[in-house]
This record gives C-alpha cells, structure tokens and sequence, in this order.
C-alpha cells in the first residue's frame, strides 16, 4: 500500500528528508512553524521547509500552536506523519491522527543524545560516531521505539555544519527505508535502553585552562552557530574551527604562542594549545586567521581572558 504521509519540519537539516519523500510520490502535505521576523527590518521569512514545500507545489500548514489547532491537520487523513526538526512538542491528540504512526527523524544514536542539539554535544563530547535514528514518536522526550538506526563517523575537521550537513543526507536515505518497511509492514521495532537528554548549546567564551582536545571540540562542536569567543583586551574573536596541536610550553594558558600569518592563531591550552584557522573579528566577517594576522597586529604573547563562572 502507498503510503500517504505528512511531513513536518523547518530548518535546513530537515529539506534532504522532504525531497526525498516528495520524490517518491509520498507527502501531501507540508507542517512548520510559522514565518519569523528576520533581520533589522524584522522582514517576516518562511521557513527553509516552507520555501521548499512552495518550490515542489506541496500544500502548507503553520499553525502557531499545534496542540490547539489541528483540524486542518485532521481533514488531510494521512496515513503517517514524518517529522524531522519540526519545533513543537506533540500531543496525544496530534499522534493519534495517523493510524500508521508519528515516525522522526533524529540526528542521534539513541538512545543517546536525546533532546536538543545534538550534533552540536556529540562534536563537544569528543565523540568519534554519531549517526541517525527513525524512532516512532511518543509523548515522552524522544524515548520511542527504535525502527532503523545508522551510524555516522565523526571526523577532525567536523563543525556542527558539516556534519549537519552529512548527518541531513543521512536523513534522507533513513527515511526513505523507513517508508519502504511501513508499506510492506514487515518490520520489528526496538525498545530504547536508558538515555539522556542534552541540553541547547550557547555561544560560549572559551576556557584555554581546559585541555587541546576539549578546546578544539567545544569550537568546532558552536560552529558555525552560535559560536565560541575569546576575549584579548579591547580584542573580540568568534572562532569556526581549531584543530589541537601538541605543545608543552609553560606560558600561562590562554597565551597567544603563535601569530605568524603563515601558521594561524596558536594559543596555549591547559594540556597542549589549538591552532585557530578560521574566525571573525567583532563586527567584521569570517575570515581565514592567516588573512586576519596579515592586516591585524596581535602581538606574540597576548593573552586571552578566562571566562568568568
């Protein structure tokens, strides 16, 4: 049997999972959160899943509340719903519209990293894996159970943003099987062990009395959003990526070792030092840090503030 699905979703990460599904004939209908107020003028701007939905001729609903308005969701009569980052919690009422089930799209190997960000927790966490989970949705926190799972290595040059990206196309082709196994109705789920839930990240000024890795992890883990910063006197940076480098100096931490344009910014760290690549002075745009030390002075042995707990 074809299955007749509602989609539901609204950043970036979730347009590979709508492609995927309108091009296999299954969405008839597109959920998201409501067009925002962007920029200085507060110009409100749809969703990137909504923009997309209007570019495949997919009919869509935004209800502001969805626990409270949800009849138009009810007269579509899918058989399904496939969320994926959608940003509103599910009722009872909500689920039980689907008589094939509410099915997500989650960018985890649960049941770790349960909740929000998790993307960007597994880059912090120094994790080598992640991957991507079809859970069948309840009401509790991403706790359903298990209809496919794949898993995902993490690289050293991982952001949040490549691996979003990676971990979107993921997605997709999860997704995808998963419809194949519900129209066949042949398939066998599993019960999630015990999890945890992580918590939304912030842009964070960074810690240099911490170990190399951690730094480097906690950079790359913010970027490119909300970012990490460090503080140099009247000098402001937001960093994109860092790798960790061996270094056994005894400068204090959060010493600018090395400013050479050829090299990038060094700065020592409490077990070895990170060689920041990519960043953005206050204010200006995000550049390579070799191109910022050619026209920026930052004078070997300046030193960044520690944060303040």
């Amino acid at each position: 049997m074809k299955i007749k699905a509602v989609f539901a979703g609204t950043p970036a990460f979730a347009l590979p999972s709508l492609r995927a599904l309108h091009a296999r004939g299954a969405v008839c209908a597109v959920l998201t959160q409501p067009d925002k107020p962007q920029g200085r003028k507060g110009i409100l701007t749809p969703s990137p899943v909504k923009a997309e939905a209007e570019k495949l001729g997919i009919p869509v609903l935004q209800p502001a509340r969805l626990k409270e308005d949800y009849g138009a969701l009810k007269e579509i009569g899918a058989d399904v719903m496939v969320t994926c980052a959608y940003g509103q919690l599910l009722t009872q009422e909500v689920l039980n519209l689907f008589p094939q089930g509410v099915w997500n799209v989650h960018a985890s190997l649960l049941p770790a990293y349960r909740g929000a960000a998790p993307i960007a927790r597994a880059l912090m966490d120094g994790q080598t894996q992640t991957g991507v989970t079809i859970m069948k949705t309840e009401l509790g926190l991403d706790t359903g159970d298990i209809l496919l799972a794949a898993p995902l290595p993490i690289s050293q040059e991982d952001t949040a943003g490549t691996l979003t990206d990676r971990l979107s196309g993921l997605g997709a082709e999860l997704v995808c099987k998963a419809l194949d196994l519900l129209e066949s109705g042949d398939f066998t789920l599993e019960k999630q062990g015990d999890g945890f839930v992580c918590k939304k990240v912030a842009r964070t000024q960074v810690d240099f009395s911490r170990p190399a890795s951690e730094v480097s992890a906690l950079i790359r883990g913010l970027s490119p959003s909300p970012l990490a910063f460090g503080k140099a006197g009247e000098t402001l940076l937001n960093f994109y990526f860092a790798e960790e480098i061996s270094y056994d100096g005894k400068e204090p931490c959060g010493t600018a070792i090395g400013v050479n344009p050829k090299e990038g910014l060094v700065v020592k760290c409490g077990n070895g030092a990170v060689k920041i690549t990519r960043l953005q002075p206050a204010g200006g745009k995000v550049m390579d840090a070799r191109d910022y030390l050619n026209g920026r002075k930052i004078a070997e042995g300046t030193r960044f503030e520690q944060p303040v707990l």
